[in-house]
């Protein structure tokens, strides 16, 4: 029988190896071996061996270190590792400027207004070049349109001239839009014969992202953020009544032209398409309960049926659910090319315009004419910067993987609803609660209306001066729409108005002496309208009296707070609910009533009024 011998797996670096094999060999061939000087042959042959074991003992640990994010170095490994965990890296930073462009345009008419006919319409693909050493490119992200304004994207006009009867000739208009360092770069890929899930590599650096994909018959392709997803949001131009404040309308589109993208260690970006092999469209393929359960034999077994046979969800009936794959074609793709450091650039210094500006009726504008748009950035362009750094890459990775892309609990929901994109409409307060806490109406024969997942998620929007405003049936079926991609199957979201409460604020203090009353008074007032802006409160959020006194404790030249009043106005300009202050306040907190309501001071500089007292 063949000898038992112990033998143990904890050694770790050459010495321990050597010492392991030199301990074997005096127990295990004592006569055969034991000159263990370190110039003997034997010792050669020993630490040979404990030099291999070593390397060895190197690469396990360093292929185990590189299976995990905290760990891995490797940075093809951390890249992978973080698309695992759902963050896209980032190979640069675009810089981001706030361009304000003006126009002159003339007067026309008896009530001598300004000719919209001549204001000017800037594609969102015009670039705009610095003037300093680095020459960076700007382009728009949005078309510039001088004839429209709303409340997210107002026209100011003021009177630039005047006639001879002082009647305005001449008025200039402003606007206001975010540009990015970015320069638009145009690729073509010849496509032969289909392949299931193509894989193309665009080789450039400092690439931002993906503009578009066209192929030969003009068909667009869709960026998804996995191919599994078959529908994108679409946005298309609102005509209903509030559509100076809700400029689009939020909807879902099918894609079966889908592609995603990945960015590889190198910086080159790799672009993936399905695996569908045929032109027709996925949507009339749809499950069918026959083909399930047939009795069929499973392949090589003489028995058994497919009826605990494991089917994929996501490509159920091994159609093209991952999208079709392009084939005899011709890609073209457009994508963003941009940013690093030195893309931040000084003030007053992105003017150059490269492109062509229309007027409304589509006559081009020329550069030599008083009319042509003027581009200044009054603030520097900043944020330009380079891409994730390794720690920057895990500390990211981990960060998406807390958020993947979820709505579960009411933090989620408020969140997801803030994030709306403002074209949609500008969600200003969003606060999410149980509906059956809240709704006095349900009916528990209602399965609707009784639903126990059932949330209400009350929001308010602004209007064109920042004050709350109930949010539009547009805005809402937008807001629905968005949270509809996000939400579990067995929630119902129910969209509903958050009351406003008006309030002012009344209160009397004493001053220190030798300061200037007047001054003190008006710091006061300016400390509360900062204190009770409405960016600062929420909906449901008391107001805490404490808090006030505490405030205007601290400003210099107040020797004490005698009084503070919360008084509530309604009606007229103000909201029409009115509200039992007094009746809500205990413990000096000013309580919201039981139905979700906010408070506002809607007209801070007549609202908030301050006395000066004595003792």
């Amino acid at each position: 029988m063949a000898e038992e011998r112990d033998i143990k797996y904890i050694n770790k670096d050459f010495s321990d190896f050597r010492g392991q094999l030199i301990e074997y060999a005096k127990n295990y061939f004592p006569d055969s071996y034991n000159d263990f000087s370190p110039s003997s042959p034997g010792m050669m042959f020993i630490e040979m061996a404990a030099y291999v074991g070593d390397i060895l003992s190197f690469y396990q640990d360093i292929q185990l270190q590189e299976t995990y994010l905290n760990y891995a170095k490797d940075p093809k490994n951390l890249y992978s590792l973080a698309y695992m965990m759902g963050y896209k890296p980032k190979v640069t930073g675009v810089s981001e400027v706030d361009l304000t462009i003006t126009q002159i345009v003339s007067s026309s008419g008896a009530q001598y207004l300004p000719a919209w006919s001549e204001a000017a319409i800037i594609p969102s693909t015009t670039v705009i070049t610095s003037t300093d050493r680095n020459k960076t490119p700007f382009i728009l992200n949005k078309q510039v349109d001088f004839s429209y304004s709303s409340s997210y994207d107002p026209t100011r006009v003021v009177i630039y001239d005047l006639d001879e009867s002082n009647n305005p000739s001449k008025y200039q208009l402003t606007k206001t839009v975010k540009a990015f360092s970015s320069e638009v770069i145009t690729t073509t890929f010849q496509i032969g014969s289909v392949e299931k899930f193509k894989t193309l590599t665009i080789e450039d650096t400092n690439i931002v992202g993906i503009l578009d994909i066209t192929d030969s018959d003009d068909n667009l392709w869709s960026e998804v953020p996995f191919l599994g997803q078959d529908t994108i949001y679409v946005d298309e131009p609102n005509i209903s009544s509030d559509s100076n404040r809700v400029p689009y309308v939020l909807a879902l589109q099918k894609v079966p032209r889908r592609f995603v993208t990945r960015f590889l260690s190198t910086g080159y970006l790799q672009l993936q398409f399905g695996a569908g092999v045929s032109s027709q469209d996925d949507s009339i393929l749809l499950p069918d309960p026959t083909n399930i359960g047939l009795g069929m034999t499973i392949p090589n077994q003489n028995s058994g049926s497919r009826m605990d046979y494991a089917y994929d969800p996501s490509n159920f009936l091994y159609s093209k659910s991952y999208g079709l794959a392009p084939s005899n074609t011709t890609l073209t793709v457009r994508y963003l090319k941009g940013g690093g450091i030195s893309a931040n650039s000084p003030a007053n210094t992105v003017s150059t315009v490269t492109g062509t500006i229309t007027d409304q009726s589509g006559t081009t504008l020329s550069t030599a004419n008083e009319n042509y748009p003027v581009f200044v950035n009054l603030n520097p362009a900043i944020g330009g910067r380079d891409g994730d750094t390794v720690e920057e890459l895990r500390e990211n990775s981990l960060r998406a993987f807390n958020e993947q892309g979820r709505t579960v609990t009411l933090q989620d929901y408020t969140v997801r609803a803030l994030s709306l994109p403002t074209k949609y409409g500008s969600i200003a307060k969003a606060y999410v609660t149980q509906d059956n806490l809240t709704n006095s109406a349900i009916n528990p024969r209602d399965l609707v209306t009784s639903n126990p997942l059932a949330l209400a998620l009350y929001v308010l929007a602004y209007d064109v001066n920042g004050k709350l405003i109930p949010a539009t049936t547009t805005l809402k079926q937008n807001l629905r729409t968005y949270m509809s991609e996000y939400m579990p199957v067995s929630d119902a979201l129910n969209i509903k108005d958050a009351f406003i409460v008006n309030i002012g604020v009344n209160y009397e203090i004493i001053v220190r002496p030798n300061y200037a009353g007047r001054d003190v008074l008006l710091k006061c007032t300016n400390v509360l309208k900062d204190y009770l802006n409405t960016s600062r409160l929420n909906i449901n959020q008391p107001i805490n009296l404490s808090s006030l006194y505490t405030t205007l404790d601290r400003v210099k030249g107040v020797q004490t707070v005698k009084k503070i009043e919360i008084v509530n106005k309604s009606g007229g300009n103000y909201s029409q609910y009115g509200y039992d202050v007094a009746g809500a306040t205990k413990n000096n907190v000013v309580y919201p009533s039981f139905d979700p309501c906010i408070f506002e001071v809607k007209y801070p500089n007549v609202d908030i009024k301050g006395r000066i007292t004595t003792l």
